[in-house]
């Protein structure tokens, strides 16, 4: 008998000798149906009480450990009524109490709460979604992603994935604790407040919408709180960056000093580089990022952490929009997620990868960009930084497939909660086998073989990293020649991620 089955047998024991110790329920194989449990179902269906029948397929053990474990979860979750809230996995919206906080239109900003009885870790997230710094962009991105700036169509219940997912084989670690979303309807990079006026036709209330939703979060639960998770995705990402302090210090105010809280920057830590091809500023897409963001912070009134501001000149405060820069002055842990070569980065830096292979002008820029975000990354206490061309990852269902060194996320989130819980405990050292600082060193997109599938644009078809390279131009034979390598080792080497 393996060790996992002897758990499972000692995980059914305690179940069915827990609280109260009098073994009410009934525990049979399937398809046996004792008389006393028959009467007790014609009882249950006449008086409209739900039926207590917990049928367990033993067979299971030997052959499918993952099923058999589903359906020990199910009981579990049956026989504790707290933990049944688990089966609900949708998130329900829920809009500001204060409506003078607003998305851009004015209509009221809000969250969706999946509330998890018992536990005293909350997650939250920060949607992304680009920005707007002008009012000709702005009326632009209303026509076309209004959602973005408005909750009049918000539906009432969205389904966490990813790290907001509740089934613990997609979030292992964090399935349990209670799951915020918070909508991103203010287009500021969570840093804007200022309120719609007659002079404003936009509202950029980001910072305030996140808190707002902490102080109402404070009425459901959060008060009881043991870590807060600050987590966001893209635009979030920085958003995280630019309010973990302030989350902390608004809690602190408000009395509750015993909250750990903590962030999780995913795909925002972005590079304030010379662009490779300059090019007018007209939209987000094809301004450089320092001028957007240098538009962006007067427009939407945005408001940065003291303690970074207090880092530059007057008027400078756009730096810390950039990651390598506002780092230095944060408080509360951060743990950073970003793709060497990340899309939306690409993207501004306006290298196109539309299909056709690109120029050796653009190769050695794709390259060189990896580089220096590699390096803005090694003093970054906890980070996960994998070789791929891709964006956002943490909400993604195959964000467990990802490794870098042999690590998962997951995985690694798990080793910074358990060193950061052990630091405050008794101050030791990260613990061996679990890292938490995970750069790929390999120096070219998608050399890592867990990164995401590469379709090609044109045909959809699935692109190994090989031929992923060689649609964009790479030179076998001249790559092969300045790394003194045979060609054939050189693509044995891509294939395997050496």
């Amino acid at each position: 008998m393996g060790r996992g089955t002897v758990q499972v047998l000692l995980l059914l024991g305690l179940l069915h000798w827990g609280p109260g110790g009098e073994g009410r329920k009934n525990w049979r194989r399937r398809g046996q149906q004792p008389a006393a449990a028959a009467a007790a179902r014609e009882r249950s269906e006449a008086t409209g009480q739900p039926v207590e029948s917990f049928p367990l397929d033993f067979t299971a053990v030997e052959g499918n450990m993952d099923s058999f474990m589903a359906q020990i979860k199910s009981l579990a979750q049956s026989l504790y009524p707290c933990s049944a809230q688990n089966l609900h996995h949708e998130l329900r919206l829920h809009l500001l109490l204060n409506s003078s906080v607003t998305c851009n239109d004015g209509s009221p900003a809000g969250y969706y709460l999946k509330e998890s009885k018992g536990s005293r870790r909350w997650l939250l997230f920060l949607e992304g979604g680009w920005y707007c710094f002008n009012r000709e962009n702005c009326d632009t991105r209303y026509d076309t992603m209004r959602r973005l700036m408005s909750s009049k169509e918000w539906p009432i219940t969205k389904t966490g994935t990813g790290i907001l997912s509740s089934q613990p084989e997609e979030n292992p670690h964090w399935w349990n604790a209670n799951m915020v979303f918070i909508p991103y309807c203010s287009s500021d990079v969570w840093s804007g407040a200022s309120s719609k006026s007659e002079k404003n036709e936009y509202a950029f209330m980001g910072a305030l919408i996140i808190e707002e939703v902490v102080k109402e979060l404070v009425g459901k639960g959060l008060s009881n709180a043991k870590v807060l998770l600050l987590a966001g995705s893209s635009a979030g990402g920085t958003g995280v960056l630019l309010n973990v302090d302030r989350v902390a210090e608004q809690l602190e105010e408000m009395g509750y000093q015993g909250i750990q809280v903590r962030g999780l920057a995913d795909s925002g830590w972005f590079l304030d580089n010379k662009q490779y091809r300059r090019t007018d500023c007209i939209d987000t897409i094809t301004c450089a990022p320092t001028e957007a963001i240098r538009r962006g912070i007067r427009y939407w009134n945005g408001i940065v952490p003291e303690r970074c501001k207090l880092q530059f000149k007057e008027g400078e405060e756009w730096n810390c929009f950039f990651g390598y820069k506002i780092y230095p002055t944060l408080r509360c842990p951060v743990f950073v997620v970003q793709w060497l070569f990340d899309e939306a980065q690409l993207t501004v830096d306006n290298v196109h990868l539309t299909g056709q292979p690109v120029q050796e002008g653009q190769w050695l820029y794709i390259q060189n960009l990896g580089r220096e975000l590699r390096n803005t990354l090694k003093d970054v206490t906890a980070s996960f930084a994998p070789a791929c061309l891709s964006h956002e990852i943490i909400t993604r269902n195959h964000w467990t497939d990802i490794q870098v060194k042999g690590t998962s996320l997951p995985r690694a989130l798990h080793c910074w909660d358990r060193s950061l819980h052990d630091s405050n405990k008794n101050g030791k050292a990260p613990l061996k086998g679990c890292p938490i600082h995970l750069i790929d060193s390999c120096p070219w997109p998608h050399c890592n073989p867990s990164c995401p599938t590469i379709r090609d644009q044109f045909t959809g078809q699935e692109m190994n990293v090989i031929q992923f390279l060689m649609h964009m131009g790479f030179d076998v034979q001249k790559m092969a020649q300045q790394q003194g390598l045979e060609p054939s080792k050189l693509l044995g080497m891509l294939s395997s991620g050496s």
